[in-house]
């Protein structure tokens, strides 16, 4: 601390706001980490459930008959039983599976094992919107674990200060992300500068690697603009080039990149925008929900213009809004999501994630709808929850597929 920060520490009056404020921070910062340390301690991390054989089944895409007679056959991983002595695979023995498949029906590689090819290029995906509850994070996670799910190999990156998606993924913000541990390392402007790599951690959930977030990742907005005057960072090291460039360094370990950007349009979102190869909008079927869309939508064209006459046009495979958090029986919801697909046609995702307890209640246990123990929530209302949010991921799914000339 330097001399200037203790003086104006000591001569701080504790009942100004910036006092209160100063020691609120410093009381919930202590009860978070001791909450924490108490519900997750060093020895006990998040695991991945486990899947029976018939959700191995319905993800692999082979008959229930089949799976069991491989068992009974030796091929492939062997599962372990349940209490009930049920079969039960982990998602590597069910990435093991499709290797398996792929490579004794060659004919049908592509269905057991989607990975990109040579010739395919690696997918980005940034979620990206204004509005605060319009699920945004929730949607980046649910995608991420969809894909990882189908078998491919993905890396979330959390581009968010509140970095619920990094708290979500098992890593505590707080205690576990130091300084330079975040995308502000790969993308800042001195030598402290670290390669993406470095940065890149496994998590529990089999096939899905994280950038994780945490409150440091502001500085970039803080730097960004000297950075443009100086006139230093030119072609790759241009301000909002940075993110697409560090990504080349991992072409070749992943298959599809998932980024949940800030709500808002800052320095970080446009490098999202700009690093993309497609574009996810989630939105809520209610009009203060669109009003808040139509500005993003207004700046960011004004951006893009601006960025196209620097010399870093932007474009996108696709771009698709998500109707987020819809309720299918409330007359003012249908209403105006009929309106946005009116206006925007095809570019609306079919599928629209409901509202639903379910998604809250596994919020509450730090988990998502693939990681719910069945009999955590009701029946109905999962599989209500999961049917939802399974159609949109694959919407999403087909349109990466399809860049990847596959349909």
């Amino acid at each position: 601390m330097t001399e200037e920060a203790a003086i104006s520490d000591k001569e701080l009056d504790p009942n100004s706001t910036r006092g209160k404020i100063a020691r609120f921070s410093s009381l919930l910062s202590q009860q978070i980490k001791n909450n924490w340390q108490q519900n997750y301690p060093p020895e006990s991390r998040k695991h991945l459930r486990s899947f029976s054989s018939s959700e191995v089944s319905d993800l692999i895409g082979i008959a229930p008959a089949t799976l069991r007679q491989m068992s009974l056959d030796n091929e492939g991983p062997q599962p372990a039983r349940s209490d009930g002595n049920r079969r039960m695979y982990t998602l590597d023995q069910i990435n093991e599976l499709r290797s398996f498949l792929a490579e004794k029906r060659p004919g049908q590689s592509l269905q057991f094992d989607p990975r990109r090819r040579k010739d395919d290029g690696m997918q980005i995906v940034a979620i990206s919107n204004f509005k605060g509850g319009c699920a945004k994070t929730t949607t980046a996670l649910h995608l991420a674990q969809f894909l990882a799910l189908q078998g491919l190999r993905v890396l979330a990156i959390d581009l968010d200060t509140q970095a619920s998606l990094t708290e979500m993924l098992g890593v505590q913000p707080v205690l576990e992300v130091g300084d330079n541990e975040t995308v502000f390392g790969v993308l800042r402007y001195d030598d402290e500068r670290r390669p993406l790599p470095e940065v890149i951690r496994p998590t529990y959930f089999a096939g899905l690697d994280l950038v994780p977030g945490q409150s440091e990742l502001q500085y970039f907005d803080y730097e960004t603009p000297a950075a443009i005057i100086s006139n230093k960072y030119v072609g790759d090291e241009y301000f909002i080039r940075r993110l697409a460039t560090a990504l080349r360094s991992v072409e070749d370990r992943y298959d599809v990149v998932v980024i949940d950007a800030p709500p808002q349009l800052s320095y970080l979102t446009l490098n999202a925008v700009f690093a993309a190869t497609g574009l996810i909008i989630p939105v809520q079927s209610a009009m203060i929900d669109v009003a808040s869309m139509n500005q993003f939508l207004y700046m960011m064209d004004e951006m893009l213009e601006q960025m196209a006459h620097f010399g870093a046009p932007v474009d996108h495979e696709f771009m698709r809004f998500l109707l987020t958090r819809h309720i299918p029986h409330d007359v003012p919801q249908v209403n105006i999501a009929a309106m946005l697909r009116s206006l925007f046609g095809e570019s609306v995702l079919t599928a629209a994630v409901v509202e639903t307890t379910a998604i809250t209640n596994a919020g509450l246990e730090n988990k998502t709808l693939y990681e719910l123990e069945k009999g955590s929530v009701g029946r109905d209302t999962y599989n209500r929850a999961i049917e939802s949010v399974n159609a949109a991921n694959t919407e999403i799914f087909q349109e990466i597929l399809k860049v990847w000339g596959r349909s």
